[in-house]
C-alpha cells in the first residue's frame, strides 16, 4: 500500500498550500476521490470549500468544471441540451457542465429539487441520459458538491435520494487564529491556488484507485460494519436509517483510510474515524429528537461508544485498537 500512500500524500500536501489547517479534512477528500465516491461539503460561507475543490482537482490534473447553481437553473443547464443544427438537418447534442472529470457543483442546495436531481444517474451510473440517448462520462469522475446550512436564506434541502449518493460529508470549520493570520499572510499578493500545479498523473490515480479494493477487511471488520449501520434502523430517535449502500461507503472509505496509512489491512479505527462522515448525512432524524435538539452526528457517536468493538472484552467499555 506505499504506492497509495505517496500518491495520497503529495496530493494533501499540495491542497494543504492553499487550505492552511484542515489537512484532516483535506485527507477524508482525498479518501473519497481514491474509493471513486463523491464528496459534500457543507459548512457556512468563506470557510474554503470552493478553494478545497478547485485545488483538489489542479493536484491531479483532471479536466475540471464548475457549475453554479441558483433557484432558477434549469435540469439542461446541467447535462446539456440537444439543439436543431439548420445546416446539417439534424439535432445534435451539447454537453453540459456535468461533462467533466471533476465537477463542482457549488452551493448545490440553492437549486430547486428537479434540478438536483439532473444529478442522479451521473452520479451513481458515471452516465447522462438526453433526449433517450445515453452518453457515458469520462473517467475518472469525481462530483465535489458544496452547500450552505439549511437554515440559511435561499436554500433547498437535498433530497434524501441524493444525500445517500455522496460517500462522505465533511465540514471545514473556521480556522484557528494561527491559520487564519497564515492564510492573511499567504494571500498578501496574490491567491496561492494560481501556483498550485499538478503533482500526480491521473493513471497514478487510477492505479491507487484500484490498489484501494485490494485491501483486506475481515470477517470481524465485515461484522463491525453492519452492525454498525443496522443500528442505525433500530433507533427510537431516528426515522429513517442508513440504507446499504451507507454500509458499502463505511467498507470502501475504510479500504481507502487504511491504504492513505499505508497499511494492507482495515482497522478498527478506521471504521469509528468514518463512520461519522459515511453515515451522518444517510440517516434522518425523528421530529421529537430534532426538537430536543438531538443530531445524526450525535446518535452516530452515542453508537460507536455502545457497540462493541471487535476484539475487545465483551462486558466492557468499547475500546479503540490502534
Amino acid at each position: 500500500m506505499k504506492p497509495v500512500q505517496m500518491v495520497a500524500e503529495r496530493i494533501i500536501d499540495n491542497v494543504n498550500r492553499v487550505i492552511i489547517g484542515k489537512r484532516s479534512e483535506i485527507r477524508l477528500t482525498v479518501i473519497g476521490l481514491l474509493c471513486q465516491g463523491h464528496v459534500l461539503l457543507e459548512d457556512v460561507p468563506g470557510v474554503g470549500k470552493t478553494v478545497l475543490a478547485k485545488a483538489l482537482a489542479r493536484s491531479i490534473g483532471c479536466s475540471f468544471s464548475r457549475i453554479q447553481f441558483t433557484p432558477d437553473m434549469l435540469p439542461s443547464d446541467v447535462t446539456g441540451i440537444s439543439v436543431f443544427n439548420q445546416q446539417s438537418r439534424e439535432f445534435e447534442f451539447r454537453p453540459g457542465p456535468i461533462f467533466a472529470q471533476i465537477v463542482l457543483t457549488d452551493e448545490i442546495n440553492r437549486a430547486t429539487p428537479k434540478t438536483q436531481a439532473a444529478l442522479l444517474e451521473a452520479m451513481e451510473e458515471r452516465q447522462v441520459t438526453v433526449d433517450g440517448i445515453t452518453y457515458p462520462l469520462a473517467q475518472p469522475f469525481l462530483v465535489l458538491a458544496t452547500q450552505n446550512p439549511i437554515e440559511y436564506e435561499g436554500t433547498f434541502p437535498l433530497p434524501e435520494a441524493q444525500l445517500d449518493r455522496f460517500l462522505l460529508r465533511l465540514r471545514l470549520g473556521y480556522p484557528n487564529a494561527q491559520e487564519e493570520i497564515a492564510m492573511l499572510d499567504s494571500q498578501q499578493f496574490k491567491h496561492p491556488l494560481n501556483d498550485l500545479g499538478q503533482v500526480v498523473a491521473i493513471e497514478e490515480l487510477e492505479a491507487a484507485q484500484k490498489a484501494v479494493r485490494n485491501v483486506y477487511v475481515n470477517d470481524d471488520m465485515k461484522r463491525y460494519i453492519v452492525d454498525i449501520v443496522t443500528a442505525t434502523r433500530n433507533q427510537p430517535d431516528i426515522y429513517l436509517g442508513a440504507s446499504p449502500r451507507g454500509a458499502l461507503a463505511l467498507y470502501r472509505s475504510a479500504q481507502a483510510r487504511a491504504a492513505v496509512a499505508g497499511r494492507d489491512h482495515v482497522i478498527p479505527d478506521d471504521i469509528k474515524a468514518l463512520a461519522e462522515p459515511a453515515l451522518a448525512h444517510r440517516v434522518i432524524v425523528g421530529p421529537t429528537a430534532r426538537i430536543k435538539e438531538v443530531t445524526a452526528r450525535s446518535i452516530i457517536q452515542n453508537l460507536l461508544n455502545a457497540i462493541p468493538v471487535p476484539g475487545a472484552t465483551v462486558g466492557l467499555r468499547p475500546i479503540t485498537i490502534s
